[in-house]
């Protein structure tokens, strides 16, 4: 298990039987960038990975 494991976990645990819009991640991710500017490169790679999902990943 990862460390960052224990905060998915926490997610799921948490909101995990919530339905949320694409659009309420996003603002949800705009918010976590503008307190955390540092985070910013890490928050754009995993935006861009959900945006894509598998179509663009091949085994």
């Amino acid at each position: 298990m990862y460390f960052t494991d224990r905060g998915i976990e926490e997610l799921e645990r948490r909101r995990g039987e919530e339905d949320v819009s694409l659009a309420w991640v996003a603002d949800r991710l705009r918010a976590f960038v503008d307190a955390n500017p540092e985070f910013e490169t890490a928050i754009e790679r995993f935006a861009t990975y959900l945006a894509r999902d598998d179509e663009d990943f091949e085994d």
